[in-house]
């Protein structure tokens, strides 16, 4: 049996905009001659400007909805509607960011982040790679090139790129999952506080509770293979999440226990 489920907010539903729709997506690969099933009856809305994290162990098929969402992968059954109309590609308006770093290496910071404004005016151009590059906190590193960066610079150059072009949705997947821990925490406040100012609709696949917890709206619990939707979690805390406080807590061992794991640590 298929689930829909709706966010849980304070805020009329008759004043929020639905952005993504999801409607019963089943995905089904074929390897060897044999039919692997990898998701199954998943069911989803989203609304404008909602930042939702995809939880799951690896291999549930977290990354694989994220793909057919951004229109990288064609569901086997069902569909998936963005703005009202059905995915059938990407889409230069929702801007995927990878775990792999994928800056240009022949570029620097200014080139990496203005690589995909080539027809705005120069003018335009100039103003808005600058915009982002303090936004994302790396003035004085303009000329730099990649090499001679740290691996959490290179992230926000690759967030700034992604911002740079003003997209309607952002899909990004375990972006911070090669950084040491350290790195992540801090790109997480930088991630939030951006996103708090542009308020774009985020995806963002971790298997990470605790970065689940600390940046969502809403964490989409999945199951193992095949992935289905076990639960959506309402994160009823404002920024900045205190990691201690009893309701974080709460939320995470719910989590934790909704996973399994709640007894094996």
């Amino acid at each position: 049996m298929s689930t829909k489920t709706m966010i849980e907010t304070n805020t009329p539903a008759s004043t929020l905009r639905h952005k993504l729709r999801i409607d019963d997506v089943n995905m089904i690969f074929t390897r060897d001659g044999k039919s692997l099933p990898v998701l199954e009856n998943i069911n989803l809305e989203v609304f404008d400007g909602e930042f939702i994290c995809l939880l799951g162990p690896s291999g549930c098929g977290k990354s694989t909805l994220l793909s057919a969402i951004a229109g990288f992968l064609k569901p086997t059954s069902g569909d998936i509607l963005i703005d009202g109309e059905i995915v059938r590609g990407p889409d230069p308006r929702r801007i995927f960011v990878f775990q792999e770093r994928g800056v240009f290496p022949w570029l620097t910071v200014e080139g990496n982040i203005g690589f995909g404004l080539g027809k705005l005016p120069r003018a335009e151009r100039s103003r808005r790679i600058a915009h982002y590059v303090k936004m994302v906190g790396l003035e004085g590193f303009e000329k730099s090139y990649p090499h001679e960066l740290s691996g959490g610079m290179k992230q926000r150059v690759e967030v700034a790129r992604a911002l740079a072009v003003n997209p309607d949705v952002m899909f990004l997947d375990e972006p911070f999952g090669a950084l040491d821990s350290i790195t992540r925490m801090i790109m997480r406040g930088e991630l939030l506080r951006i996103w708090q100012a542009e308020r774009k609709t985020i995806l963002f696949v971790t298997h990470d509770i605790d970065e689940a917890v600390q940046l969502a709206d809403r964490v989409v619990v999945m199951s193992a293979r095949p992935g289905r939707i076990q639960e959506i979690v309402p994160i009823d805390i404002a920024h900045p999440r205190d990691i201690s406080s009893p309701r974080y807590l709460e939320l995470r061992d719910g989590i934790l226990s909704q996973i399994g794991l709640a007894h094996n640590l």
